[in-house]
């Protein structure tokens, strides 16, 4: 599975700056997404020495696979911050968001990025999602947020209400990252792609360990998606969520497809905006998010897209299909400061809730300000929000599962022998072998035998049949067939088990 943005456009400048073994920075930054490049730009300006460290390539973690909506209305997220925290906490996240949008939009401007100005919605089905939308409305007025109330969607189905709100962006995400090196490399900085961090000392500077050996950095910022540090146990306050996307040719067009950008209040959700592909709009349809690695079958959340698709855009032509995996804080509001424990020299962000774009820009500027000596309002009030009961109810309930599901499918993958024959094409399998869980795979024709327990915390991994990885069903680390690494809070592949 590739994305649509990944499939069309590759990084003009992004071949990889050599490692070189006790270098010394002013700042290292994991994670070469929009997060961990605006950083990085950022401090790059203000004349740092800087490194990015990516353990796979440009973008190809959560900014390659999302849906790219840099938008200020976010589904229901402001009623949900608002049911959670104070209006002082909901006016700031919507003050760094749009700090984070405007930001982006000038530097689009600025490096000659193209993007569309789209209306948003967030749209009801049912009565209990117009309620919803309702409260939504109510949130964003309270936030200063010109959001109105509509039945005029252009969509081609019935709906139960809508609220809207003008001018907000849709644009190529790779495009963005392509004009962030390629801007980061004219400020002296570096990038070097097929190298993870695997830890980090305390003291300044501080030795940064990876796996092609050690640097040294006065500051670590972590744009990992999730941290791959565990101090702070942020793999215990967030929760790991995978989502699908597909994009189709759907006859007509572009008349024929709704023009704005969707997001439905209602369960199971859907989202949609247009693609523009090579002189075509094409439909982007998303949504059936899940938490990783439980959901039975991850393929039957494509094919309900699919069919879903199929019902209201007769005869769309699937060109692409692909999945992205966000974090949701407990919360709702995101993570971004010092790491605990990490001596104030390591910096993280992480729980965007799915609406990266401008999250990740607001966290950029508010890393790089602190890490520069200077302060943001709005990411001080952030910082100060509570932890309510209903907070920690959900945190205990999230980790509850973490706790059911661990022993659960240990003793399952104990009580279970691997069949003595491969599995078929596109299958993955978890059975005792020698007394420790084995996964097996056949993918493309090759079969792989692996340890079938996590590097993060020793989770037993499951199948994901879609996207034919293994899955962590404990913090969301994912692993190719192979066990090579994907994502995730684990920092090691997993061992190849001999036949």
């Amino acid at each position: 599975m590739k994305s649509v943005w990944l499939d069309t456009y590759e990084v003009p400048s992004a071949a990889s700056d050599q490692f070189v073994p006790g270098a010394h920075y002013d700042t290292v930054v994991a994670g070469a997404g929009l997060t961990g490049l605006t950083t990085a730009v950022l401090l790059a300006r203000a004349g740092q020495r800087v490194a990015v460290l990516e353990a796979r390539s440009v973008g190809a973690v959560t900014t390659g696979n999302t849906t790219a909506k840099l938008s200020l209305l976010q589904g229901t997220t402001l009623s949900q911050i608002r049911r959670h925290q104070s209006d002082e906490v909901l006016r700031a996240y919507v003050e760094g968001n749009r700090e984070g949008q405007s930001w982006l939009v000038r530097y689009l401007e600025e490096r000659g990025v193209p993007f569309q100005r789209r209306a948003a919605y967030t749209y009801a089905t049912t009565s209990q999602g117009a309620a919803q939308l309702r409260k939504e409305l109510e949130a964003a007025r309270a936030a200063d947020l010109h959001v109105n109330w509509t039945s005029d969607t252009g969509l081609p189905y019935k709906v139960s209400g809508a609220i809207t709100l003008p001018d907000q962006i849709q644009f190529h995400p790779m495009e963005v990252l392509g004009a962030l090196v390629a801007e980061l490399r004219e400020r002296g900085g570096t990038l070097v792609e097929g190298v993870r961090i695997t830890g980090a000392g305390l003291r300044s500077p501080l030795t940064v360990r990876t796996s092609e050996g050690s640097v040294r950095a006065d500051r670590l910022v972590l744009a990992t998606g999730i941290p791959v540090l565990d101090r702070g146990a942020y793999f215990a306050k967030v929760s790991p969520n995978r989502s699908y996307a597909l994009t189709y040719r759907v006859p007509g067009a572009p008349g024929s497809i709704p023009e704005g950008m969707y997001i439905t209040a209602d369960s199971p959700t859907r989202t949609l905006r247009t693609v523009p592909i090579d002189g075509q709009e094409l439909l982007l349809v998303g949504g059936n998010d899940h938490v990783v690695g439980r959901s039975a079958s991850p393929q039957a959340a494509v094919d309900d897209l699919e069919e879903w698709t199929q019902r209201h855009f007769p005869g769309a032509e699937r060109t692409h299909a692909w999945a992205a995996q966000d974090y949701e804080s407990i919360n709702v509001v995101p993570f971004i400061g010092a790491l605990p424990r990490g001596g104030g020299n390591i910096y993280l962000a992480t729980g965007y809730n799915k609406w990266g774009m401008s999250n990740a820009v607001a966290a950029s500027i508010a890393l790089s300000s602190e890490i520069l000596g200077g302060n943001v309002p709005w990411a001080q009030t952030l910082g100060r929000r509570t932890t309510s009961p209903s907070d920690v109810l959900t945190a205990l309930k999230f980790n509850a599962s973490v706790g059911f599901n661990a022993p659960k499918d240990w003793l399952k993958a104990e009580l279970k022998e691997l069949p003595a024959e491969a599995p078929a094409e596109g299958a993955g399998v978890v059975g005792r072998e020698r007394g420790r869980p084995v996964a097996v795979s056949t993918v493309d024709g090759t079969t792989c035998r692996i340890s079938g327990v996590c590097t993060h915390l020793g989770g037993v991994l499951r199948w994901n049949d879609a996207e034919r990885s293994w899955d962590c069903p404990l913090h969301g680390s994912r692993f190719a067939a192979d066990g090579a690494l994907l994502e995730g809070p684990a920092v090691k592949d997993l061992p190849r088990i001999d036949g």
